[in-house]
């Protein structure tokens, strides 16, 4: 039953790299002509929606709403829900989509410290050889620089604000592991991360006066954001149902094969550059992720 459930939040972990990959790409393209704040906003909201309504067919408010952690389920979605994602996207429209994926993945070098700080997770060997040779194929493209360009006008400032969305990604998913190990249902949570989430983004919509941007969204940017959300739909789908079953550190690093995908589409819609570095160091990673791959998740048999 263990090695069951290994094998499917390993592959839950895999389809969620390879929907991401996709989707920075595509969200590269949409938030160019969205403002950020309205565009993660609408997207949260309906993505919320969606799992309140999984969870009550699931009946996972069936113990009680007073016995679910709320204070934290808030915190979650204030957290990874709302300043996350807006930093992100802020970031994705400043440097180019290939850049954003890579340093995005930077995820588990932080996840990975953190579970072990506050979640007791045990690092192999294997799995620290796997992380050390993922970060520096992650340094070998960082360390490629590029020239600022009309989809991609200030890299620098960009790629700062992708890596301080990544630490609180990485925050949240120490969070949600936590409620998830006390028997939390993974659908509440990700219900809480998104709505929540949308909570706070609308708030912060109104606050810095966009509510007219909100409400005069064409037909074109509206169908940008359906289609931009069913991609996150099956992001956090896919992602929490991974981290339900295996080690959130594991699930985090095997994250790292979404920048491969998201640097050929990166090349060939927008012509994003592709120097030798840069491939050497998707080796790397991919390398890596194999390896963490064939990791045995410490806490499986607890969940």
């Amino acid at each position: 039953m263990n090695m069951k459930k290994e094998t499917m939040g390993t592959l839950f972990a895999l389809a969620t790299a390879v929907i991401s990959g996709f989707s920075i790409i595509v969200n590269k393209f949409f938030v160019a002509s969205i403002d950020p704040t309205v565009f993660t906003a609408v997207r949260a909201f309906i993505i919320g929606l969606a799992f309140l309504i999984i969870a009550f067919y699931r009946k996972d408010f069936s113990k009680g709403v007073k016995k679910i952690n709320w204070p934290v389920m808030l915190l979650i979605g204030f957290i990874g829900g709302a300043v996350a994602f807006l930093l992100f996207f802020t970031g994705l429209g400043l440097t180019t989509g290939g850049r954003a994926a890579f340093l995005h993945k930077t995820l588990p070098l932080y996840t990975t410290l953190l579970a072990f700080l506050f979640l007791k997770e045990r690092i192999t060997k294997k799995q620290a050889c796997a992380l050390v040779l993922m970060f520096l194929g992650t340094m070998a493209i960082y360390c490629t620089k590029i020239n600022p360009a009309e989809l991609w006008s200030n890299p620098s400032f960009g790629d700062k604000l992708i890596i301080a969305a990544t630490f609180l990604w990485a925050v949240e998913n120490i969070l949600a592991r936590g409620v998830m190990i006390k028997k939390e249902s993974n659908y509440i949570v990700t219900f809480s991360r998104m709505f929540f989430g949308s909570i706070f983004l609308f708030l912060a919509v109104f606050y810095f006066g966009k509510a007219d941007i909100l409400f005069t969204l064409s037909h074109e940017q509206i169908i940008k954001i359906m289609v931009s959300t069913l991609f996150l739909f099956g992001y956090v789908f896919c992602w929490y149902n991974s981290i339900k079953l295996i080690n959130v550190s594991k699930a985090s690093t095997l994250l790292l094969l979404a920048p491969l995908v998201s640097l050929i589409l990166g090349v060939a819609v927008f012509g994003e550059p592709a120097p030798a570095m840069q491939l050497a160091g998707s080796a790397m990673i991919l390398l890596g992720a194999f390896l963490v791959s064939r990791v045995k998740s410490e806490f499986v048999s607890g969940i």
